[in-house]
């Protein structure tokens, strides 16, 4: 299936709206601090609507790239917006003066929490980013402690905030549906735009890629996510192990992402375990302009992950243009559709025998490398950009 932007809006109509007057959208950044929001930020940002009728009012974290345009106005707080406790009586009692001060006509919030009361005239935008606290499996698997009181209290907030929007903007339609499925009345409106790829991940056709240092000199397996229990690195441990076990295999198995967690010891213990020290490789985390390279020399790209909204990871995966073994819960299936190897990511053995089928046939492999980057390119940042600036601009 291909990815859908929907929704009522207009580029006729948006550049009427802007006629006259001078539009202001103030962007409330604070929450969306992990990558994959900052990497969303940095894109729209990027590419902003380039009509100098329209003025972006950002607060963001240092770490937030802001690029140098001039409908652009970062603005800096004296607030420790680093706790969400004070980040929330902000957004309370400091940013509607702010709002009123200014005559906004759209707050957005990309995070996906509405805190704020907004003046009269301005309109609410918020979106639909972490699918973990409507998943109550995978809140399960966390201990009882902060992350599950965390998960439970967000699925309240994030419900809250949706209804509260005059527009929620969805990555994916199973993250529409599963939503619409929790709520006992209708959002007032909706648009469907999911994330684009990076085109410095779109490096199939590349021939002068440099082979990363840190890489093994063998052929590998590679899977780039964060060490987490709904990510299932325990079972792709197990397995390779299963594959070791049906051929002789001289490929390595890496992983990339942070492992300085609870789960990501009990991954290092199976490891162990199954004597396979030697066998794989935890890369831990690394420079993002190296990732590319890393996708593009791997033997074949696992994503395992059993919870996701919009699959960041996935995407950039794609654009690599090397064959994809993924996970077969949603949404995977609407983003990698008919380019990508299929498994349940809860067993090991179907894993292990998706892998077999495919891994000594060249043949096969080079086939399901050009359907992967066929499908890349149907993501885009661009686009993306174009249908959120144009759904913001409608209200």
């Amino acid at each position: 299936m291909q990815p859908r932007f929907t929704g009522q809006t207009s580029s006729n109509l948006c550049n009427q709206v802007l006629q006259g007057r001078i539009m202001k959208i103030v962007i409330n950044a604070y929450s969306a601090r992990r990558g994959g929001g900052q990497t969303y930020l940095t894109n729209l940002l990027k590419n902003i609507d380039s009509n100098p009728r329209l003025e972006v009012y950002i607060f963001a974290d240092e770490s937030q790239y802001i690029p140098n345009h001039p409908n652009i106005k970062k603005i800096k707080t004296n607030w420790s917006t680093c706790n969400p406790f004070f980040r929330t009586i902000w957004e309370k009692f400091i940013l509607p003066i702010f709002l009123k001060k200014i005559k906004a006509d759209v707050l957005f919030c990309p995070g996906g929490l509405v805190n704020t009361r907004v003046p009269v005239g301005c309109k609410i935008v918020t979106m639909f980013r972490n699918m973990i606290p409507f998943d109550i499996e995978q809140r399960k698997k966390y201990p009882f402690g902060y992350m599950r009181f965390r998960n439970w209290l967000l699925e309240k907030l994030f419900l809250k905030s949706m209804l509260k929007a005059d527009l929620v903007i969805f990555i994916s339609e199973y993250a529409k549906k599963v939503i619409e499925n929790r709520i006992p009345i209708k959002l007032k409106k909706t648009v469907l735009i999911p994330h684009g790829i990076n085109e410095e991940f779109k490096v199939s056709d590349r021939t002068n890629m440099i082979r990363p240092n840190q890489l093994p000199k063998e052929d590998y397996i590679l899977y780039v996510s964060l060490f987490d229990v709904y990510k299932n690195q325990i079972e792709v441990v197990q397995a390779y192990n299963l594959l070791k076990e049906r051929r002789k295999t001289f490929e390595k198995l890496v992983f990339v992402g942070f492992n300085d967690t609870q789960y990501g010891e009990r991954v290092k213990k199976e490891i162990l375990r199954l004597g396979l020290k030697n066998d794989i490789i935890l890369l831990g985390n690394i420079d993002y302009k190296d990732l590319p390279s890393i996708y593009k020399f791997a033997k074949i790209n696992i994503f395992a992950s059993e919870c996701e909204n919009c699959p960041n990871i996935l995407l950039e995966a794609m654009g690599a243009g090397r064959p994809l073994v993924v996970s077969n819960k949603p949404p995977m299936p609407e983003f990698g559709g008919d380019s990508a190897i299929y498994f349940n990511p809860r067993s090991p053995e179907d894993l292990c025998n998706k892998i077999f089928t495919i891994i000594d046939k060249p043949g096969e492999l080079n086939g399901l490398s050009k359907k992967v980057f066929e499908r890349s390119l149907l993501y885009d940042w661009k686009e993306t950009s174009r249908k959120t600036w144009e759904a913001l601009k409608s209200l």
